[in-house]
């Protein structure tokens, strides 16, 4: 039975390292899948040598081979656009996020829908609860990002064990956020500025 893991990080970073780890256990990347905030710019356009970095980890796909499947779409209003190769999606109520793997396609799909049921719509059938789910937008707006993993059941221990290194809790950031004020996620609401974002990360070192 396949089973899907998801853990949610502070910054695209963390959840980087996560990844090699996970490339280093032998997960195989076509079951990888990663969301990332672009808020702080971290993944700019390599002008004027642009290229294609699905997998983000800074090299050009092409000469890696590395032909991860799930093309990326640019989503804007809820409506799919065309692709780009850069990975880069902007999502109502999150702003630019850096996406890549089987998620991607979700996402996509998701958000054909309608804005809201976008983003929330695609993390809730990473087997997040609806709550979960509003908690992990809410954090990607933040400058957070989430990684998610396809794996046999019989594999769920050890993939878990490798994610949860630098994970965050999801219940807790769920606390931590309406304990300031925050009640959901907020589809109309604006993208958080870089500014917002280093303060906000530097609240939950």
């Amino acid at each position: 039975m396949t089973v899907t893991i998801t853990r949610l990080y502070n910054s695209h970073a963390e959840a980087r390292a996560v990844v090699d780890a996970l490339r280093a256990a032998n997960v195989a990347e076509r079951n990888i899948s990663v969301l990332a905030s672009n808020a702080d710019e971290w993944h700019r356009d390599k002008s004027p040598a642009t290229y294609p970095d699905k997998d983000l980890d800074g090299r050009d796909d092409r000469a890696e081979a590395a032909g991860t499947g799930a093309g990326l779409g640019a989503v804007a209003g809820g409506a799919v656009g065309a692709l780009t190769g850069l990975g880069l999606m902007a999502i109502p109520g999150v702003g630019p996020i850096v996406a890549a793997g089987w998620l991607v396609a979700t996402l996509a799909g998701a958000a054909a829908g309608g804005a809201t049921g976008g983003i929330i719509g695609a993390l809730t059938q990473t087997g997040a609860t609806p709550e979960e789910a509003e908690v992990y937008a809410e954090s990607l707006r933040r400058g957070g990002a989430v990684v998610s993993v396809q794996t046999d059941d019989a594999d769920r221990v050890r993939i878990a064990g490798i994610m949860d290194r630098s994970s965050i809790d999801v219940g807790d950031r769920g606390a931590a956020y309406r304990k300031a004020g925050w009640s959901r996620f907020d589809p109309a609401a604006p993208p958080y500025t870089p500014e917002q974002v280093t303060r906000e990360r530097t609240l939950y070192r």
